[in-house]
């Protein structure tokens, strides 16, 4: 796992590498990035395996997206000598405590998860706030998305995880 290295609060933040950032992204959470890497210690990830959750049936764009995805990072002016990029599937950590995790987390919970209440509609997996007939043709790795996103908190022991501003 992670350990603290310095006596900054840490940070995490990252993006599912679904495709190239664009505008929305850089307003959105790039240029609070870019100032951040002075302010904390940041750690950026490239959650692949949680891409995976939405674009399953075409797996082999995944690589060109982790880099795409990674460069654009680098493009907006974040530093690899400021902050730590990790690839989400590249530590095996990360599924090791989404499982555990995903052991002590019910159904109910993630049934009203409100990110995932609306990350279902986005996709038409659900018209309404009926969920039971929705969510039926969700995947568990859908389904699961937030205890994978507590693991890879958990993994390098954020202080924070900033949203959009």
């Amino acid at each position: 796992m992670v350990t603290p290295s310095s006596k900054r609060k840490r940070i995490l933040t990252g993006d599912r590498p679904t495709g190239k950032l664009h505008l929305g992204h850089y307003v959105g959470s790039l240029m609070n990035r870019v100032k951040y890497q002075d302010e904390y210690e940041t750690f950026i990830l490239v959650a692949d395996i949680q891409a995976l959750t939405t674009h399953w049936e075409r797996p082999e764009l995944l690589r060109q997206a982790v880099l795409d995805v990674t460069m654009d990072n680098l493009a907006v002016g974040l530093d690899p000598k400021k902050v730590t990029f990790c690839i989400q599937s590249l530590i095996p950590e990360i599924a090791d405590l989404t499982v555990i995790y995903g052991l002590f987390t019910n159904m109910n919970k993630l049934r009203h998860n409100p990110t995932t209440k609306s990350e279902a509609r986005q996709y038409g997996y659900i018209h309404d706030d009926d969920l039971i007939g929705g969510f039926d043709q969700l995947t568990y790795g859908f389904f699961g998305y937030p205890v994978s996103q507590a693991a890879d908190i958990t993994f390098v022991r954020a202080d924070a995880v900033p949203v959009g501003e």
